[in-house]
């Protein structure tokens, strides 16, 4: 995995590359979490995967910010490394930034990846069913950053109540596949209805694997990712 600081404005952005193929970036969850998912080993296989790592969190300097300003990060970072097109992998929260990014900038954004995402709601019996879940689900220790974990939150309840949203959504036609885990004790509902609301969405279950199933089953979410990625590229 070799390191890279990318200078975006006053922010130096940490960021991992891995790799030889076509170009795929990797969106961790939290929001405000550290780039949990820069590991060689898991890394989707025939591609060259970048790992951003959010300002403000780790080894990225910077401050609390937005939905808006994490997707001009990820441009600003993409026009830096000279990448015209990338898939984009979305774990946990990533995957919704990654939904946005490609409704946004779909002339970048070769697909979209969601894994074990919330998708853009914040539906009662959706959380009543996670915080009942909460007990059982492994524990994963994973540095984060509440400044930047709140200000993001905030962002995504101001884009989810936006009156154009469910159009951006219908209308954008990036390929997006939509993966649940199926012991994920968050529901899957959401990621359903992605996949049947965008005109090219697929969703699927990857069965007996939690939330974190990078870490607890690695070569599932290897393959997973993997097939994903070349699935995606036949969709394009």
């Amino acid at each position: 995995m070799e390191s890279r600081t990318i200078q975006v404005g006053t922010a130096a952005l940490h960021v991992g590359v891995t790799g030889h193929g076509p170009d795929v970036v990797v969106l961790t969850g939290g929001p405000g979490c550290v780039q949990y998912l820069e590991r060689d080993e898991i890394s989707p296989l025939g591609h060259r995967a970048w790992y951003p790592e959010p300002r403000g969190v780790g080894r990225s300097s910077g401050d609390p910010h937005t939905m808006e300003e994490a997707i001009k990060d990820l441009e600003d970072i993409r026009a830096e490394v000279g990448v015209a097109t990338w898939i984009v992998v979305g774990h946990s929260w990533g995957c919704d930034l990654a939904v946005r990014y490609a409704v946004e900038h779909p002339e970048v954004v070769a697909a979209v990846v969601g894994i074990a995402g919330r998708g853009p709601q914040r539906d009662r019996t959706w959380s009543e069913a996670y915080e009942a879940g909460k007990a059982v689900e492994p524990v994963v220790d994973i540095d984060w950053v509440p400044e930047v974990h709140a200000a993001l939150g905030d962002s995504f309840t101001e884009w989810i109540h936006r009156p154009d949203l469910w159009r951006g959504l219908a209308s954008c036609r990036v390929p997006m596949h939509f993966i649940a885990a199926g012991d994920d004790i968050r529901p899957s509902w959401p990621l359903a209805q992605l996949a049947e609301l965008v005109p090219h969405g697929r969703f699927s279950t990857v069965p007996g694997v939690p939330h974190d199933f990078w870490i607890t089953h690695p070569e599932v979410w290897t393959m997973t990712v993997t097939n994903a990625c070349i699935n995606s590229h036949q969709a394009a």
